[in-house]
């Protein structure tokens, strides 16, 4: 499978030991409003953030390529990222916006050698709305690695009360932070714009915060 074509970078403002690579949701790419936001506030507060198109949306598709595909773009995203950073020490964090988030684990699942610190999962999709028994949970166990689940508290895809069982089962036992009245894109609803830019501000020094215990 080959690399795809515009794998961004959002440098860290500082010297950063730690990368995390954002991978975009089914409907929107890495150049919507939410990856943009959030690559450059998580740069801006001292993570690489590499961002990047899988091949179905970079090649204008409407439908996401199947499993395989996914996985395989995003695992060829990790080996560039490990090959340009090369023996520098940093610890490797991967996930994404719903979609992009659980390809990430499944990744990570089927490859335990994976040098993968973590993983942060903004708004996992645990099931398409209005189908909650069509769950997107089994390969969860074998992902093995500390996981941070972003999760609004009234998300469609799954609320924090339907992963809870799930997450306290898994070991490491991962870290669950519950957005209050978020949807599954954390927006909590009315027309205060300050009000949602400290939301999204609160989740984005939650996940660095976290990055940070994990990587040492």
């Amino acid at each position: 499978m080959k690399s795809p074509s515009d794998i961004r970078v959002y440098p860290a403002g500082q010297a950063s030991r730690a990368a995390y690579i954002l991978a975009h949701g089914a409907g929107a790419g890495q150049r919507s409003p939410f990856i943009v936001t959030f690559a450059g506030a998580l740069a801006a507060l001292g993570v690489d953030v590499v961002t990047f198109d899988f091949l179905y949306m970079e090649e204008g598709r409407r439908l996401p390529d199947r499993a395989p595909q996914l996985e395989a773009t995003y695992r060829a995203v990790i080996e560039d990222v490990l090959q340009k950073r090369g023996t520098a020490p940093f610890s490797l964090f991967i996930g994404g916006k719903s979609m992009g988030g659980r390809i990430a684990t499944q990744v990570a699942a089927a490859d335990p050698t994976l040098p993968i610190a973590g993983l942060v999962l903004l708004g996992y999709p645990l099931h398409p709305p209005g189908q909650p028994e069509r769950r997107r949970d089994a390969h969860l166990p074998a992902v093995k690695r500390p996981m941070l689940f972003v999760q609004g508290s009234r998300d469609a895809f799954g609320t924090p009360a339907e992963l809870e069982p799930i997450l306290a089962s898994l070991e490491p036992k991962p870290t669950l932070h519950v957005i209050d009245r978020g949807d599954h894109s954390f927006k909590r609803g009315g027309r205060d714009a300050k009000a949602q830019a400290a939301t999204f501000d609160e989740i984005q020094r939650d996940v660095v915060s976290w990055m940070s215990a994990i990587a040492g």
